[in-house]
């Protein structure tokens, strides 16, 4: 099957939503989607469908580069790790690999509170990626 039949329903809810600047090109065996989102709920959407299709994200014959708009509304958020650099991710998961770090006690930007477990940020250098929630707190602003 090729990758573009496969991974249809997130190419479709990727247009759906307006992801905007929408790329979808297949390279030595992996698709690639990139383009930027209005919101982080709709980062989220696509994760969602993406799990759905291929769960827990094994097969290794997509990547994912879509980030949020810089405008979507945000909020910041500190880094409350005991005292190591908190790792941000490139999905919503321990699975996923590492896009980036962000240290102890620094405030970054909230995107979006996706789940429970997982916030989207983004750090001060425009790393943008998935935290576990436990070790972000709210910043007052």
């Amino acid at each position: 099957m090729a990758l573009q039949d496969k991974y249809k329903q997130l190419i479709d809810t990727a247009t759906a939503n307006g992801v905007a600047d929408l790329q979808v090109r297949e390279q030595d065996g992996v698709l690639y989607i990139d383009g930027t989102a209005s919101s982080g709920a709709i980062k989220d959407q696509l994760w969602d469908v993406y799990n759905a299709i291929d769960p827990n994200f094994t097969s290794g014959d997509l990547i994912l580069n879509v980030n949020v708009a810089i405008d979507a509304a945000v909020t910041k958020v500190k880094v409350v790790t005991q005292s190591s650099n908190l790792n941000i991710r490139k999905g919503p998961g321990t699975d996923q690999p590492i896009v980036g770090k962000a240290a102890h006690h620094e405030i970054i930007t909230l995107v979006n509170r996706s789940n429970e477990q997982w916030w989207l940020v983004r750090t001060n250098d425009n790393e943008e990626g998935y935290c576990y929630a436990q070790y972000l707190e709210p910043v007052e602003g």
